[in-house]
């Protein structure tokens, strides 16, 4: 089962990293990898109420690889995390089958309670680097989250999410607008795309400036006010 299962992570790392060569590349090379091999071994531990020992392992493996993986987080088949550093997942996650997460990405808390505090992924989802998931939410299947979202709502099965706080990409009639982060052979882009984005800033500028003048304005009226308050009392 074990061996089954380095086949199944080493074929998915060269199926979604074009830069992947050969076999002893990846298994030598890929921090991913060492995160996720190291994540099973602390997980069992963890079950078998070993948990000092687990979140000492656990702990190894973020020194090595820069990927903190609690030992309580629940993960599925074919789970790619690439490049790696800095992704965070927490205890209570749970992450399906068929998932990738690009650096960066934590899967995190909103709260100090115990119990289920942590993100649950379905299967097939990508989460683009740097990007934010956080609380005991649901992210349906097939969902894709763009790169430096901040998700703390759940997203539907199919959806694309992106900003901060992340929203749906959607048409003005209710359809997905998947466009923006796409590339041009129609597959989700897990990075930003500071083009995508002109039309956004260039409307956010004009709210920017239109907010600049209405502030001119009252202050222009209050230096008025304040001018004949001003005479006022020097006449008395």
């Amino acid at each position: 089962m074990t061996f089954l299962r380095l086949r199944e992570d080493i074929k998915c790392v060269f199926e979604r990293d074009p830069a992947a060569r050969h076999t002893l590349e990846i298994i030598t090379c890929y921090p991913g990898v060492h995160a996720l091999l190291l994540h099973r071994l602390s997980h069992r531990l963890w079950n078998l109420k070993l948990k000092w020992i687990a979140r000492l392992l656990s702990n190894l493996g973020r020194f090595l690889t820069g990927i903190e993986i609690h030992p309580g987080a629940k993960i599925g088949r074919r789970f790619f995390i690439d490049h790696g550093m800095g992704v965070v997942i927490g205890e209570t996650s749970e992450i399906g089958d068929d998932c990738t997460l690009y650096h960066g990405v934590t899967l995190g808390g909103t709260s100090w309670e115990k119990g289920k505090r942590h993100p649950t992924l379905g299967n097939n989802i990508i989460i683009g680097a740097g990007a934010k998931v956080l609380g005991p939410i649901h992210i349906g299947e097939n969902a894709r989250i763009g790169s430096n979202a901040v998700v703390v709502n759940n997203v539907s099965s199919g959806a694309t999410i992106v900003g901060v706080p992340g929203r749906p990409i959607e048409q003005k009639d209710g359809d997905f607008k998947q466009e923006s982060t796409l590339n041009s052979s129609g597959e989700f882009q897990p990075y930003a795309e500071v083009a995508s984005l002109a039309g956004s800033i260039d409307s956010d500028t004009e709210s920017i400036d239109q907010l600049t003048q209405e502030i001119a304005a009252k202050l222009d009226s209050l230096r008025g006010r304040l001018e004949v308050l001003e005479a006022k009392t020097d006449k008395k």
